[in-house]
This record gives C-alpha cells, sequence and structure tokens, in this order.
C-alpha cells in the first residue's frame, strides 16, 4: 500500500510538528526513574492539577495506564469489574486486565458506548454470596472510542458514580480522548474527573505528541503506580524529552481540537449525502465518525488503494480526523468513497 495520502486511520497517526520536536530538542532532562527529570515532575504537576489530583505518574501509553489503575482497584480474590463491553481494555488490551490484575470483567451495554446507573446496578453481586465474584471497580470511556467518540455528560456519569458509591465499588476514569469532551461540552477535566478515584489523560492523539500518557490519583494509589510501573517495564530515564511533546500539546493543542471536530462533523455529513452510506450525522459529537456501507472491507481497501487509510471495525469503517488532516483533507476522503462506491 503506498503512503496514505489522507490518514484516517485514527488520531494517534498525528506526527510532532515542528515547533513540537524544537520544544523536545530543548529539554531539560534527567532521570525518570529516580525522580530526577524536571520535565516530568513539572508535566506531572500540571496534569494533576488539571484534573483535580492530588498526584499523577508518567507512562509510556494509555493501556499501561487502564492497566496499572485495574491493578490499584482490583484485589485478586475474585472481583470484578464494570465497562461498556466496547471500551479499550475489552476491545484493544488483549485481556490485561485478567492477566495483569485477575480480575472479572463485565462488559455493560448502552448506545454510543455509555451504559447508565440503571445498567450497573442490575449487575451488582451480592456481597455476601460466595459463589459470586465480588463487584469492585466501575470504569468510564471519555470520549467513546468504538462508540463513536461521543461524550458522556456529567449528569450520566454522576449517576453512574451514585451507583458505584452506593455499592462500594472503586472508580476510573480512561480519559483518552478527555480533552475532545472538555473542548466539545465546556466542562472542565477536573469536574469530569471529580468523581473518580483515578483518571487519565493520553497525549499522543489529538493533542499531537509522539507518546505518552498521565494517570492521576490520590498521593497513595500513585505512589503505588509507581511500584507498578517498575513492575511493568515502563519507568524510564531521560523521559523529559516525550515529556516536553506532552507538555506543549497541552499548551497548544487543546482548544484546535474545535478544528477536528469540525471537520468530523462537516466529513458525516459529507458520507450521509453518498449513496450507499448509512451515518446519522446527528451522533458525530468529537473527532470519531464510524458508518455502515454493504462490503467495508472492500472500501476500505479501495480507499487505501486511493491513498485514505481507515480503520476496519467488524464490518464498519472508522474515520478519525486529528492536526494531520485539514478540511482539504476530508475533502479527498469523501470524493474517494463517492469514487469507490460508484
Amino acid at each position: 500500500m503506498p503512503d496514505p495520502v489522507i490518514n484516517l486511520y485514527s488520531d494517534t497517526q498525528t506526527r510532532p510538528s515542528a515547533e513540537m520536536r524544537a520544544a523536545m530538542a530543548s529539554a531539560e532532562v534527567g532521570d525518570e526513574q529516580r525522580g530526577t527529570d524536571p520535565t516530568v515532575i513539572a508535566l506531572c504537576e500540571e496534569v494533576a492539577e488539571l484534573l483535580g489530583k492530588e498526584a499523577a505518574v508518567f507512562l509510556p501509553s494509555g493501556s499501561m495506564c487502564n492497566q496499572i489503575a485495574v491493578r490499584l482497584h482490583i484485589r485478586p480474590l475474585g472481583d470484578e469489574m464494570y465497562l461498556h463491553r466496547l471500551a479499550h481494555p475489552i476491545t484493544a488490551e488483549a485481556g490485561g486486565a485478567a492477566t495483569i490484575s485477575g480480575a472479572m470483567v463485565m462488559p455493560l451495554d448502552g448506545e454510543g458506548g455509555m451504559f447508565d446507573g440503571a445498567a450497573l446496578r442490575a449487575q451488582m453481586r451480592d456481597p455476601a454470596d460466595r459463589h459470586e465474584p465480588r463487584s469492585r471497580l466501575v470504569t468510564v470511556e471519555q470520549t467513546t472510542n468504538l462508540g463513536g467518540g461521543r461524550v458522556w455528560p456529567l449528569e450520566k456519569i454522576e449517576e453512574v458514580l451514585g451507583v458505584a458509591a452506593e455499592f462500594g465499588l472503586r472508580t476510573h476514569l480512561d480519559g483518552a480522548r478527555l480533552m475532545n469532551a472538555v473542548v466539545a461540552s465546556g466542562v472542565s477535566a477536573a469536574d469530569y474527573a471529580a468523581g473518580f478515584e483515578t483518571a487519565w489523560i493520553d497525549f499522543s492523539k489529538g493533542l499531537g505528541a509522539p507518546v505518552g500518557a498521565c494517570l492521576a490519583g490520590p498521593d497513595e494509589l500513585i505512589a503505588e503506580a509507581w511500584r507498578y510501573k517498575q513492575m511493568l517495564g515502563g519507568s524510564m530515564r531521560q523521559a523529559g524529552i516525550v515529556a516536553a511533546g506532552a507538555r506543549y500539546g497541552l499548551r497548544h493543542n487543546v482548544e484546535r481540537l474545535a478544528e477536528d471536530h469540525a471537520n468530523a462533523r462537516f466529513l458525516a455529513a459529507g458520507l450521509a449525502a453518498i449513496d450507499g452510506v448509512e451515518i446519522d450525522p446527528s451522533t458525530v459529537e468529537t473527532n470519531i465518525v464510524i458508518f455502515d456501507v454493504a462490503d467495508a472491507a472492500a472500501l476500505h481497501d479501495k480507499l487505501a488503494a486511493a491513498g485514505v487509510e481507515t480503520s476496519l471495525l467488524e464490518g464498519r469503517l472508522r474515520m478519525v480526523t486529528h492536526l494531520d488532516v485539514d478540511r482539504a483533507g476530508v475533502e479527498t476522503a469523501l470524493a474517494a468513497v463517492r469514487d469507490a462506491l460508484a
């Protein structure tokens, strides 16, 4: 396949800008593992403040954030965690919750990758029944990835957290695209994260950094997270070079996420006007567009041959807008879809 002209595979495909590269090249560094890298320290302090938590730890990936958080909350006692069946730890983390933490995983249903308090309540276990696993952890993915980039409304989150409190559950916010939700809704990151014991944000998606994420929470839990970071091989040395890219993204690439959202809405409206495409543009809230066609695999291959890269998801196609795809690129992708389906 030729190098894609328009890469809509994912917002993980962003490349650091010249300005971000300059910030990385000039970063002040130290030994992150020994706690002496000033750029990493500054980044963690900024993220903790952003999310309203006591502390944060810099990690190589969002998947590691999720897996360490699960390990912090789940006990090796038959504990069960609750999340949407399309959530990243179920679909894209290689069974890590079961392998690393011994977690039972209960998938929940709901439109757009979201569930409600009633769905969570319906799966709660009787703590007195020794035959059943123990209800322990609920996790929310903001925004929903395979749910189509939907934004959990704050009131729905609070409803779920209310049920969690009633049953004594631990709580975790998968904030891979949290800043997309912030820009789309006007709700602050701290308000979204307020009711969760642990929360994280990613830098390698819409914020444009090449690598990294930060997990935040209480001092005690983040100190324990460092142990699992060491155990899983996530401790680094002169990590300030990549942390500088993350800091640049936080400072310069958050507000511009609105451009990605506008491009995604334009893309969805254009797709809806093409014969053979099934999509409801009103469901596109951020930067993820998922649609149906009669033969998604064939369209995926035709688009790739035309220089438009997409992701194929169980008979559906996903396109994700980001800082490396402008409005002209979206128009080119729409033309390629029209030609392929014609």
